[in-house]
């Protein structure tokens, strides 16, 4: 007998794990909505060639074929075996496969939108929370199958788009209580005047994947990397100064701005930038702004390609070590990648799993979260329960979450069902309380019981 197994780099959730997800999810999702979003869904499967080619050479490899099905079809059998033999040769695998596992929710949604342009409303606004699959080696906090929860925005090229997006973090961060939050900014249009100013636009992908491993490996490893993809010492230097603009929001946009001020990519990034700071310093008190957590951050590369200008980095606060709990950014023709140029986009991420982990270590999870059944009635006999059930369906009818014990057993066995449970009330309906018309209603937390009509207890405020 094969012993219960899943896929390494995949998880079960039971249910205290799926309520914590849910409520991290319906708090993102309830934002979204307020800001107009529409939901969608993608199919777990695309054409090979809709993913492949987009996410660099490294995040290509990380894609997940899936084999053609034909062993069971004689006519196909041969040729699958022969165009599986070529594979573990090493050769063409178009025979063998041609769907994958989707590798994140962007490319998808340009698809869609290449295939709908002509039907939908623009700017079209969309969320899309669904599990993606990555081929890569399991670690802590990495796996093969995971969820992404992502908004976009296509079709507007106007910067309202990035300043709703910052809100949208700042209004979820706070409703989840991660005041601490740090969002990082900066524009890919200053990174591309920084590469020109380093001897050309050639040098762009060199300069953001160096600048990229900042945080990790630190400025004279970032500088060595650097002189290893043939900059020379004086380009270095620039960046190295680049790299040393710090201070206030203002302070690093004068700093930009005495460095690559000059060049024209370089002044459209510092006016993206000041636009952005300054919607949040000018916005009214009484309304919800991440002024404060906003941060301007020349360091910040990311090293997706398709970004062409704010790119966002959401970052846990520092009291835990975790780093990003999200990101994003500007790409000006994602579609075009589809035969569909020239429609404009951005979208955010924020990564689930991480802020489950960080709400988990900063114990910021509500006390009620793991509450499903809200109220058991014990079985205590055919009469009893007959009269139990009819209650308690009355009781679903008005919302009210509640189960009957499924056999008459002695309350010992009962009361510790509901303590597993972490159902808060009981509700005790025996002989006595059947012939008075009414029952006892029990709060586990403090003990208090009190004797209630059927009628008050179908109108208690559980």
């Amino acid at each position: 007998m094969a012993k219960a197994s899943i896929p390494q780099g995949t998880r079960d959730f039971g249910p205290d794990v799926v309520r914590k997800r849910m409520y991290i999810l319906d708090t993102i999702r309830s934002v979204f909505e307020l800001y107009g979003f529409q939901p969608l869904e993608t199919p777990a499967m695309e054409n090979l060639d809709t993913l492949m080619g987009k996410y660099g050479e490294e995040g290509d490899k990380l894609i997940f074929k899936i084999l053609n099905n034909g062993l069971d079809n004689p006519e196909k059998e041969t040729q699958v075996r022969e165009d599986f033999e070529k594979v573990l040769q090493g050769k063409n695998n178009k025979g063998i496969t041609e769907r994958a596992l989707k590798y994140d929710l962007t490319i998808p949604f340009a698809r869609y939108v290449a295939m709908n342009h002509a039907q939908l409303v623009f700017p079209f606004k969309r969320y899309q929370v669904q599990p993606v699959w990555r081929a890569d080696r399991p670690q802590k906090g990495r796996y093969r199958e995971f969820y992404q929860c992502d908004a976009d925005v296509v079709g507007s090229q106007s910067l309202l788009n990035e300043v709703e997006l910052a809100s949208i973090y700042h209004q979820v961060f706070t409703k989840l209580g991660l005041t601490g939050y740090e969002l990082r900014i900066n524009s890919r249009k200053v990174l591309a005047a920084l590469a020109e100013t380093c001897g050309g636009a050639d040098k762009m992908t060199d300069i953001t994947v160096a600048i990229d491993k900042l945080d990790k490996i630190g400025i004279d490893k970032v500088k060595e990397e650097l002189a290893t993809r043939g900059l020379t010492d004086d380009q270095i230097n620039i960046i190295e100064k680049y790299l040393n603009i710090t201070g206030t929001n203002d302070e690093i946009i004068a700093g930009l701005s005495q460095l690559i001020g000059g060049n024209l990519n370089g002044q459209k990034g510092i006016e993206e930038l000041q636009l952005l700071t300054n919607a949040f310093k000018d916005a009214d008190s009484r309304l919800p702004t991440p002024d404060s957590r906003l941060f301007v951050d020349p360091t910040l590369a990311r090293g997706l390609n398709y970004y062409t200008g704010i790119i966002f980095e959401a970052k846990a606060p520092a009291t835990v070590k975790m780093g990003s709990i999200g990101g994003g950014g500007r790409y000006d023709d994602l579609t075009g990648l589809f035969g569909v140029p020239n429609i404009p986009g951005v979208g955010v991420s924020f990564g689930v799993d991480r802020i489950y982990d960080v709400l988990e270590e900063l114990k910021l999870f509500p006390a009620d979260v793991h509450v499903g059944t809200q109220v058991l009635f014990f079985n205590l006999g055919e009469a009893e329960s007959k009269k139990a059930f009819e209650l308690l369906q009355q009781l679903r009818g008005q919302g009210i979450r509640g189960e009957l014990y499924h056999e008459s057993s002695k309350f010992d066995k009962q009361f510790k069902y509901a303590e597993k449970k972490n159902i808060p009330y009981i509700v005790i309906l025996g002989e006595k309380e059947l012939a008075s018309n009414s029952c006892n209603l029990k709060e586990l937390a403090t003990g208090v019981q009190q004797t209630l009509s059927f009628t008050d207890l179908l109108n208690y405020k559980f």
